[in-house]
């Protein structure tokens, strides 16, 4: 599991969440990892599963241009 409670993530390409739950289902030998996160933005509670979810890098609100092909390289190792 690379994320847990209290991490802030970014979800749905530039929006922030924090996550308030993280379980695994396991199907035969396959896990599937899924994580309730709190997206402001929607002043919800959504479910995503790991993949979709990226590590939040920057310190705004929403992420711009800039912003976005930072996190994109820093996570890809193109630096």
């Amino acid at each position: 599991m690379k994320y847990v409670f209290g991490d802030i993530v970014v979800v749905d390409k530039d929006l922030l969440g924090v996550i308030v739950k993280s379980w695994i289902t396991q199907k035969g030998t396959k896990e599937k990892i899924n994580h309730e996160v709190y997206v402001r933005s929607y002043n919800k509670i959504k479910e995503y599963p790991e993949s979709k979810i990226e590590r939040y890098l920057v310190r705004h609100k929403f992420l711009d241009g800039e912003d976005i092909e930072y996190q994109y390289n820093a996570i890809n190792n193109n630096l």
